[in-house]
């Protein structure tokens, strides 16, 4: 078996695993509980003043003022305009969020029978940063890890850039290959002279 970093090491942890891995959702407590208390609020208030006024009591004073409200202004009125913005782009973003994964920062990895895990962003840019820095000639790397690509930004100060580059695209790949990821991202290296340097 070949040893991690080895020769065929790539092929080997690319090797497709059983199932199909998912983005994981993210929970939305704190959104999900502020939307079901206003609801809840709302509709006890007017649950109560509907049966108050089935009770031959007489309703409450915000229903008399929001139905002269309504009367006074019109669907031409700016106040209604901005609100009704509000009100569809408030309806929008919960959309949104329901319909969405969410958890950007955590990358799904490729699945195995009973067992499903995931790895932050940072914890991949370090991983493969590391690797950047053990090649002959980088002075310095930075690496941020996208869903669908990684961009290395590396600064050699001795060999030429174009060897440093390839060595970078054999030892990222490998890297990246490592990770174990669902959906292997895209690798763009750029390599650059350090400041005050040709």
């Amino acid at each position: 078996m070949p040893t991690l970093g080895g020769p065929g090491a790539a092929e080997e942890t690319a090797a497709p695993a059983p199932g199909r891995a998912r983005r994981f959702w993210s929970a939305r407590r704190i959104p999900s509980a502020l939307t079901a208390l206003v609801l809840l609020g709302g509709s006890a208030l007017l649950l109560y003043d509907v049966a108050a006024v089935r009770a031959d009591r007489p309703g409450m004073e915000w229903r008399h003022s929001l139905a002269d409200a309504l009367e006074r202004h019109t669907l031409d009125d700016t106040t209604v305009t901005v609100g009704a913005a509000v009100l569809v782009a408030a309806g929008a973003l919960l959309l949104v969020m329901a319909l969405t994964p969410g958890l950007r920062r955590l990358l799904p990895m490729r699945p195995l029978p009973g067992v499903r895990a995931g790895l932050t962003r940072k914890a991949a840019s370090l991983v493969l940063r590391d690797r950047a820095m053990e090649v002959s000639g980088v002075q310095s790397a930075r690496v941020a890890v996208g869903r669908k690509r990684v961009t290395v930004r590396a600064a050699s100060h001795f060999r030429e850039l174009d060897d440093v580059r390839e060595d970078l695209d054999h030892v990222l790949a490998v890297g990246v290959a490592e990770l174990g990821l669902a959906h292997a991202p895209r690798l763009h290296v750029r390599v650059t002279r350090p400041v005050g340097k040709r």
